[in-house]
């Protein structure tokens, strides 16, 4: 009886949010023939499936932890991966965060270098590249934006300044408007509860004037272990039409009914002026960081999954966004994978929940993405995702803590993804890098921030690993 009524007052209290579910859970399934997670994971191992390509991690080798983490690592997860929930307890094994071992540095792959570009900042979180070549950086704790400058291109910033701390509460997302022109009117920064803009033009290191609210009625703040998402992220459209800003769940599973998730756990989208708000996608339980494909205009997010159902579950994911497109929480995971914490709500949504383009690692904590635009690195990177992964606290074997890329075929996933920069686990397992942004500056190195380590750290490419050419050469 006291299950039955607990379902009965989840349901009567969460049924805010069935509505907008219903409205946007029109699409069908990505992936055809799903496997149920009720089908026991060795008889899933055990199907027909077509040989993985060499060097490529499948199956249960490719969930691993950081010690199977290392530069050039292939892995592929599938929903044939996925256990039971609860087939492992749910452990809270939070990392140790430590100093940078004297001499330590990131781990990438042959032919390429990685060094320190910036120091002792504090809580650097979303990094962006502005037209002209100066770097943006929104730290977050003391509710700031700096600019760093590389005015002679030696790899370390002459000029650190702080653009503005006027305004901004827990700034994360940055972005300029419009979007794609050499020369910007404004620079759009997303606070926890809204979005704020400031006139800029090119050279800029300070704020001229004060910021203009657009948009102030997100739902804001939040920091419980396992939920309360607080970060949001904002992109333009490549027309610069359309500006998409994303809110994470309040909650872990919203058992319940918390009326504040009415507003959260969606993508938002807005004309560039804040106004004609619409509900973009739903079901996403923190969207953290938000691109657009540089050349097919496609929305793509990287996203937090929920905790509580093991060490392999649920996993975090990389995917595209299809508008009014419905991606399961807190109903559902990973296509129509029921949360046992909500059995038998409402099955008509069971067929309608969409599959990742990519999943990774359960409890990667995985932030921030970018497309890669420059054309130092290697062709096969160019217009891939890279992603920062920030680092478990709910598995009982560390996994995340590290940069990974996603390589892209006209603009389509193949569920593969590669570990690009590893190491900042030490050998005891203890933490002592954390990725966060990443971006390409103007020479088309690679940079990402470290909120651990308060660093940006950049990846250049030396060449000479297999021979490969960069997309500068074709």
């Amino acid at each position: 009886m006291f299950d039955n009524l607990s379902s009965r007052r989840r349901r009567a209290a969460f049924s805010v949010l069935l509505p907008a579910a219903l409205a946007l859970g029109g699409v069908a399934c990505a992936v055809g023939a799903q496997q149920s997670s009720s089908v026991a994971p060795a008889a899933l191992a055990s199907a027909k499936t077509a040989a993985p390509a060499a060097g490529l991690l499948t199956g249960q080798d490719a969930l691993g932890d950081w010690t199977t983490d290392a530069p050039g690592v292939r892995r592929k997860i599938t929903l044939a991966d996925l256990p039971k929930p609860y087939d492992t307890p749910s452990i809270d094994n939070g990392p140790k965060l430590v100093r940078r071992p004297d001499g330590a540095l990131p781990k990438v792959p042959a032919g390429f270098s990685v060094a320190p570009f910036a120091t002792d900042l504090q809580n650097p979180r979303v990094i962006v590249t502005a037209p002209n070549g100066d770097l943006f950086v929104a730290e977050s704790g003391p509710g700031r934006v700096k600019v760093l400058r590389d005015a002679n291109g030696d790899g370390t910033p002459e000029i650190v300044q702080v653009f503005s701390d006027q305004g901004l509460r827990q700034p994360f997302g940055i972005a300029f408007y419009p979007a794609n022109n050499p020369n910007p009117t404004h620079v759009y920064v997303a606070n926890t509860d809204g979005v704020v803009r400031f006139a800029y033009k090119n050279g800029d290191l300070k704020a001229t004037a004060g910021p203009e609210t657009l948009v102030d009625n997100i739902s804001g703040g939040g920091r419980l272990r396992g939920g309360g998402h607080w970060s949001r992220d904002l992109v333009f459209s490549n027309d610069s039409k359309t500006m998409f800003v994303s809110v994470g769940s309040l909650t872990n599973v919203n058992e319940g009914g918390n009326r504040e998730d009415e507003r959260r756990a969606r993508i938002f989208a807005f004309s560039p002026d804040g106004k004609n708000e619409r509900v973009y996608a739903t079901g996403i339980r923190n969207p953290v960081g938000l691109a657009v494909h540089p050349r097919t205009g496609q929305l793509w997010t990287s996203v937090n999954e929920r905790d509580g159902l093991g060490d392999l579950l649920v996993p975090d994911y990389i995917t595209s966004v299809k508008e009014n497109g419905f991606y399961g929480w807190p109903w559902y995971y990973i296509g129509d994978h029921q949360d046992p914490r909500h059995e038998g709500a409402h099955p008509e949504l069971k067929n309608k929940v969409i599959v990742p383009d990519v999943l990774l690692q359960s409890h990667s904590a995985s932030l921030d993405l970018a497309f890669y635009t420059g054309r130092r690195f290697p062709r096969a990177y160019q217009n891939g995702i890279f992603a920062s992964e920030h680092g478990s606290w709910n598995r009982a074997r560390r996994t995340g803590y590290k940069v990974i890329f996603v390589p892209l075929q006209n603009g389509r996933s193949s569920g593969e993804y590669q570990d690009f920069v590893t190491g900042f686990v030490t050998a005891e397992g203890n933490v002592w890098g954390r990725p966060v942004g990443v971006t390409t500056d103007k020479t088309g190195a690679l940079l990402f921030t470290d909120d651990t380590g308060n660093t940006v750290w950049r990846v250049t490419y030396t060449g000479g690993a297999n021979g490969a050419r960069t997309a500068r050469a074709r």
